[in-house]
């Protein structure tokens, strides 16, 4: 088929063909940009929230361990002021008879020999009874008042249990009067283990 259009028409149709070949490729690039954006997009999403999971877990992990060791450091810390206070209930209650047999004998009055000291529990902590033996019920009295007198910086306080004065059933007819007294210690007295440092300092 022979084409008889003129030179200027046909030339007009070829860059027609190519302007639309060039808007076909043109359409198809903007659709690849597209795609290629979308894709962009879904991947930066899927890392953001991959990356806020991991965060959130980490966090989680962080709070269960900083809470474990706050438990075992508590329980350490609970262990240890249990074994204090074991401790100082035993130091409280240990007393320096060496020290506390010299004082007393310094203070007991002429006439009354000291015969006893059992350890006794009330409620304020621990106390002695003590026995002496006296030549007579003055004698046994002055005792109380000895040991309980402040200067001889022995009890806090001595209270008069008993007093018996009976030379015929006394073991010693010397010393017919027998004195029982429950005798407290005061809170800083020297006689106590664990008030040594405090005298000492």
């Amino acid at each position: 088929m022979i084409n008889l259009l003129p030179p200027a028409t046909k030339q007009s149709y070829r860059y027609a063909q190519h302007n639309v070949s060039l808007l076909n490729w043109i359409i198809a690039a903007m659709i690849g940009l597209v795609g290629v954006g979308l894709i962009g997009c879904y991947g930066w999403l899927t890392l953001r929230q991959s990356t806020l999971t991991s965060e959130q877990q980490i966090a989680s992990t962080q709070q269960e361990l900083q809470q474990a060791n706050l438990e075992q450091t508590n329980k350490k810390v609970t262990d240890i002021s249990n074994s204090i206070k074991l401790a100082e209930k035993v130091l409280s209650q240990e007393i320096l008879f060496s020290k506390l047999l010299k004082q007393m004998a310094t203070a007991l009055p002429d006439g009354a020999n000291l015969t006893g000291l059992n350890i006794a529990q009330v409620s304020g902590g621990s106390a002695l009874d003590v026995t002496a033996d006296a030549t007579n019920y003055t004698v046994a009295t002055q005792v109380q008042v000895n040991l309980a007198d402040p200067t001889n910086q022995i009890f806090a306080k001595a209270d008069i249990q008993n007093i018996t004065c009976d030379a015929a059933g006394a073991t010693n007819p010397n010393y017919p009067c027998k004195i029982t007294l429950r005798a407290q210690f005061g809170q800083n007295n020297p006689f106590l283990f664990i008030n040594q440092k405090q005298v000492k300092s």
